[in-house]
């Protein structure tokens, strides 16, 4: 079943632009208060950083981190009627030449990225049936991007209540916030602590 609703960029240079967004069954929109609340704990780590919106759907979270100051916003969807619409959309708005719409699968593309040297944001936000029938594919699609992302970077995974995080990687460092039934978990990929030097031998 299709449904037609509007989604709002809440803050930023773009705030207040609306999208008219045809929302179906497998589709998981992230709504305004999640937003909100990932733009919130993020906050100085959005500018001036590259924003990865896999999953991209509507492509409001992407177009929404642009307006917060992002270099630029790499969205992944492989629905052509998707990726047409976000890329139209950010012709209208201004900012066509700091957005880059990709058609392709997440997890073909994870595969295949060759990530930057310096720290960028992943947001992985997958339609509901990934997070059930696609579960080990979406928990090696995370471990994937841990180890590719440079250090300092972030990757955040919006779920929903029930998701595994124990079999996440390194549960424990995980940030988990609820929202309802949704949940946002950030992780910070932080280098590795420096290798203790051995000691030296004393001089006899």
């Amino acid at each position: 079943m299709l449904e037609k609703t509007q989604v709002r960029i809440v803050a930023g240079a773009l705030r207040g632009r609306k999208l008219t967004v045809v929302v179906h069954e497998g589709m998981r929109p992230t709504p305004q208060m999640v937003r909100e609340a990932l733009f919130s704990i993020l906050g100085n780590a959005v500018p001036d950083r590259v924003f990865y919106d896999i999953f991209a759907g509507t492509g409001v979270v992407g177009l929404e981190a642009v307006s917060r100051g992002a270099t630029s916003a790499r969205l992944i969807e492989k629905d052509p009627r998707q990726t047409a619409d976000i890329q139209k959309y950010a012709q209208d708005f201004g900012v066509g030449d700091k957005v880059q719409v990709l058609k392709a699968d997440a997890y073909r593309w994870a595969e295949r990225w060759l990530p930057p040297k310096d720290p960028v944001n992943l947001f992985l936000s997958p339609p509901f049936p990934d997070l059930s029938e696609k579960a080990e594919e979406f928990l090696t699609l995370v471990n994937v991007l841990l180890e590719k992302a440079p250090n300092e970077s972030v990757l955040t995974i919006q779920a929903e209540d029930g998701f595994p995080i124990e079999r996440l990687p390194n549960p424990p460092a995980w940030d988990v916030r609820s929202y309802g039934r949704n949940m946002l978990l950030f992780f910070v990929k932080l280098p590795p602590p420096p290798a203790e030097a051995p000691n030296a031998e004393l001089p006899a």
